[in-house]
């Protein structure tokens, strides 16, 4: 295994960078006097300027990495499509394909660490809300194609670490949010079908509620100094990333001063299926299942080898992306933007 010196400047290359993480991660990174450049790649190239950051426009599924990726001393790899959840030949290609292309290229280019976003939806179903550490199983949840081509990056990352000695890092963080995300995570989950005004505070008088339901978040830009200690090293493996705080509907409802009433989950999820056949919404009911299924993570690992604790608890996390969504907030990247098409430059995929 190679691991560069912490003291060296330090040249990284972040695939995905211009979504909810990768702005995180560039903001974390920019602030560190070890790094000295940073190569930022997206399909579509922001004109926003960034501090350190020199802009690429390349498709992970397509593109030559190889000359981008020479000279780095780290390869973050974010890069990830949600939709079109219809077209599932796509997303394969990009998400495991595209992958797998950003593994090969880094390691034909040199470069000694590769640091990729797993998922907590990496995991294997647990039924009980015990909390797992890393070496719970990372077969996924067959029904939700989030979740299986997760799993299948985690077995070519076996595979690539097994054949190589680049330094791996792993991780696997709960739902993230941050307030600039908020619009896009209105148009990759919700659709037209949420009208925005909806979630504004004291306007919504329901929730429903699956007793069952119990999650974790954490903020983007907690996970951002995550990546941030993970490049510097020296780490290697798996990291869950999650906020100390447990959620539930009931919890959530108090943000709107809500009251909830109890769903069974077969008709959530029937619900979720219908209107996504229909496409009146872009969420596939494999979502459901995710968030049935899911196990709950200990994050003791990264507080005891990378020093990392979130700076922002999970429901203010939450709090900031519903206050977003109420206001439209957004960021001048294409991904994170309200008007994508006025974020690029021009030639921008």
């Amino acid at each position: 295994m190679r691991i560069g010196s912490r003291n060296q400047s330090l040249r990284v290359a972040v695939t995905g960078a211009t979504g909810n993480v990768g702005t995180s991660v560039l903001a974390s990174l920019a602030a560190d006097p070890a790094v000295e450049s940073i190569v930022g790649i997206a399909r579509r190239k922001p004109s926003i300027m960034l501090d350190k950051v020199k802009w690429f426009s390349r498709d992970v599924a397509r593109d030559d990495l190889r000359k981008l990726f020479t000279g780095a001393d780290a390869v973050v790899h974010l890069a990830w499509l949600i939709q079109p959840s219809h077209n599932q030949a796509e997303l394969e290609l990009v998400n495991v394909g595209g992958s797998k292309r950003v593994f090969s290229a880094a390691r034909a280019a040199g470069v000694p660490s590769i640091i990729y976003a797993s998922s907590i939806g990496a995991y294997s179903p647990m039924e009980q809300p015990v909390p797992v550490d890393e070496s719970w199983a990372t077969d996924g949840i067959p029904t939700a194609y989030y979740s299986r081509q997760k799993s299948a990056v985690e077995r070519i990352l076996d595979d690539f670490e097994a054949s190589g000695d680049e330094r791996v890092v792993r991780m696997r963080p709960s739902l993230i949010f941050k307030r600039p995300s908020a619009t896009e995570q209105q148009r990759l989950f919700a659709g037209p079908l949420l009208p925005r005004v909806i979630l504004r505070r004291r306007l919504l008088p329901l929730l429903p509620n699956m007793p069952r339901l119990r999650f974790q978040a954490v903020h983007a830009d907690d996970v951002g100094e995550a990546y941030r200690r993970a490049v510097l090293g020296p780490v290697e493996g798996a990291f869950n990333l999650a906020a100390n705080d447990i959620l539930d509907i009931p919890r959530v409802a108090k943000l709107f001063d809500a009251k909830t009433f109890d769903v069974p989950e077969q008709a959530v999820r029937a619900a979720v299926a219908a209107t996504w056949h229909l496409r009146l919404q872009p969420t596939s009911p494999g979502w459901v299942d995710m968030a049935l299924q899911s196990p709950l993570l200990r994050c003791d690992r990264a507080r005891d080898e990378l020093g990392w604790q979130p700076r922002h608890s999970a429901i203010s996390a939450l709090t900031e992306l519903i206050d977003g969504i109420g206001d439209g907030s957004s960021y001048a990247t294409p991904p994170l933007s309200a008007h994508p098409e006025r974020s690029t430059l021009g030639g921008a995929a």
